[in-house]
């Protein structure tokens, strides 16, 4: 029997799951290391601690703008 998927909401995920889908997306291994260091650099979450993929994919945008 296949197990049981939950929908995943982009604006709800957990650290885990964002390293995970950003793995996926950007077809390289995203540690969840290094979304907990950007969160601890100033990368947006919310309340909960849970991570707005649409909010973290802009913050890391104006990042690498700044060439960092």
């Amino acid at each position: 029997m296949s197990e049981d998927k939950q929908p995943v909401d982009p604006t709800r995920l957990s650290i885990e799951q964002a390293a995970k889908l950003l793995s996926a997306a950007y077809r390289e291994r995203i540690d969840a290391e290094k979304i907990r260091k950007d969160l601890h650099e100033g990368a947006p979450a919310n309340v909960d601690g849970t991570i707005n993929l649409v909010n973290y994919s802009a913050w890391q945008a104006k990042e690498m703008g700044r060439g960092e």
